[in-house]
């Protein structure tokens, strides 16, 4: 937290302790209603047991005895059945802004995460065609979320897990050929279960333009190859141009064949194996999922009658064919992530695969390495409306909306914010005609204008003559005005947001926070004129405006949003 709020808790312990010795831990808080005091004590509601005493006699004791000199206090009540309300000072709210400048561009961050090692995989699209609406989500939360963390404390890396092996790339090649033999009037149906979008067309089209019909006389494989060989890192690369146009760059984009190539699948599954996790059943090798889960939901309180009602099964890691599955593939990647030294690995996944999580967690577990080095956020699905329809084929294409159509139909910024502006787990409509706007009623648009009105205001009174100092403590103690002292001690909890949004991995806690700043903001100048005559009293109003420009910018930066100084 901020250094100054950070320091009044510490004082409140102190002079607590120090007027009443022997005191056990007690909580320090900030209560809803601030009219009774800024901050509460329970220290003799928890103590007076022990002393023999009611709490709120307790409560007298230590209240008469304290001394608040040199604190950020000015008074201490006791309230109710025996809370200790302390009342902050001029000072507090002077030191809060000076704090504030000092810090600059890094208010806000902290060592919360004591630099420990994380890695945030999001988005991790299928490369066999374009990205759409969930993946637009699943960006932005993915993208802000490993922002959070870093301003936390965290080490954090981003990276995108590309699924090009197994079954998927099999039907990725399978389109493709059909779709190049069609090229040259061959008579061959493309199966129901294959990829049948416009871009499959488009590829084989240009595959054929290439190499003109000799692959036809070419053996299956090696048709096959050569067209995958062709679109595959084509379909990457527009991956990657999507990506870094929604202003998302990731540290690594992983390869999925790479864990064949490399038998780290196979290494994985041997594993399992010696720990005794596998068995053979009709030509397959299978997982015992069963086993895992039953031990650790037991290990959990979990009776066993709760556990039937999860009707667990066992999956299959081999198939009789030879050929590993996509969830052997998977372990094998989570344990690569371990193995690279991440302490934590957080995944946002879309919330179908809700029960794929357990499963995940349960094989890490019985490879030893530890289910809790694993954390998924699930996703709701997006809803697309305009004029209050849902929206789901292109304006352009007739097709379904991918992520490149909305990043060229709505704002970046507008794109970025409002898919941050609910937690992951809730379902989400995503209102176009709101997101185009330029006008308050856009979230975005209105933190945006917070700033840039902070700016023309500063320009405004730089070219009546009018400059801004450093101000002095006695100068920033004059901001005693309701809507001043409100959005002080909102500016002072950014950094409490922060590692509150890194805790329970949900960065809309920082949307809205800074929406929280743009209105309390706007309250603030519309109730105190900042050109006033009083030169001390303006001075203090005016850097109260940088600062609040300072906290608006680093939280639009770190949520790479724009931050506009003209409207």
């Amino acid at each position: 937290m901020s250094k100054v709020v950070n320091a009044a808790r510490e004082q409140i312990v102190s002079v607590i302790n120090a007027a009443k010795p022997g005191l056990r831990e007690f909580k320090v808080e900030v209560p809803a209603d601030r009219s009774n005091g800024d901050f509460s004590a329970n220290a003799a509601m928890v103590n007076a047991k022990a002393f023999g005493t009611n709490p709120r006699a307790l409560a007298e004791e230590i209240a008469g005895s304290l001394s608040l000199a040199g604190t950020y206090f000015s008074k201490v009540e006791v309230a109710g059945p025996g809370f200790m309300n302390f009342f902050l000072s001029d000072k507090y709210y002077a030191d809060i802004l000076l704090e504030i400048e000092e810090s600059g561009d890094r208010y806000g961050r902290s060592d919360f995460g004591a630099g420990k090692k994380v890695l945030v995989e999001f988005v991790s699209a299928n490369p066999t065609g374009p990205m759409h609406m969930g993946n637009a989500r699943g960006g932005a939360l993915g993208d802000c979320l490993a922002a959070v963390l870093d301003f936390a404390g965290y080490t954090v890396e981003r990276e995108f897990y590309i699924n090009d092996a197994g079954n998927q790339i099999d039907k990725f090649a399978l389109s493709l050929d059909i779709r190049y033999q069609q090229h040259f009037g061959k008579d061959v149906e493309l199966p129901e279960d294959s990829y049948h979008g416009d871009d499959i067309v488009k590829l084989a089209e240009e595959f054929a333009e290439i190499n003109g019909d000799r692959y036809l006389s070419e053996d299956e494989k090696v048709r096959r190859d050569a067209l995958v060989a062709y679109a595959l890192p084509k379909n990457i690369a527009n991956m990657k141009a999507a990506m870094e146009k929604y202003r998302i760059v990731y540290d690594t984009w992983f390869h999925e064949s790479t864990l064949h190539e490399s038998g780290q699948v196979k290494e994985t599954i041997d594993e399992l194996t010696k720990r005794g996790y596998t068995y053979e059943k009709d030509g397959a090798l299978w997982y015992k999922n069963t086993e895992v889960q039953t031990a650790l939901l037991k290990s959990q309180g979990k009776s066993d009658k709760d556990i039937e009602k999860l009707e667990l099964k066992d999956d299959v890691l081999v198939r009789a064919n030879g050929n590993p599955t996509y969830f052997a593939a998977d372990i094998a990647y989570h344990r690569n992530k371990i193995n690279r030294g991440f302490e934590k690995n957080i995944d946002v996944w879309g919330a179908d695969h809700h029960g794929h999580v357990a499963r995940m967690k349960g094989a890490l577990e019985a490879l030893g390495l530890g289910g809790d080095k694993l954390d998924v956020v699930l996703m709701q699905l997006v809803k697309l409306m305009e004029d209050g329809e849902v929206v789901k084929m292109s304006k352009r294409s007739g097709k379904a909306i991918t992520l490149v159509d909305l990043l060229d139909e709505v704002p970046i910024d507008s794109v970025r914010f409002l898919f941050n502006l609910r937690e992951a787990g809730s379902q989400m409509d995503f209102d176009l005609g709101l997101a185009v706007r330029q006008d308050s009623q856009n979230p975005v648009y209105y933190c945006q204008y917070a700033h840039a009105r902070i700016c023309s205001i500063l320009r405004k009174l730089k070219e009546e003559g009018i400059e801004i100092t450093a101000p002095s403590e006695e100068q920033l103690k004059l901001l005693v005005e309701p809507e001043e002292r409100e959005l002080i001690r909102r500016l002072s909890e950014l950094e409490d947001e922060i590692i509150c949004a890194a805790k329970t991995y949900d960065p809309a806690r920082i949307t809205r926070y800074c929406i929280d700043i743009a209105t309390l903001f706007h309250k603030f100048y519309n109730a105190c004129h900042c050109n006033v005559e009083d030169e001390d009293l303006r001075n203090a109003r005016l850097n109260l405006c940088l600062c609040t420009k300072s906290v608006l910018a680093n939280v639009l930066t770190m949520l790479k949003i724009t931050v506009p100084e003209r409207m």
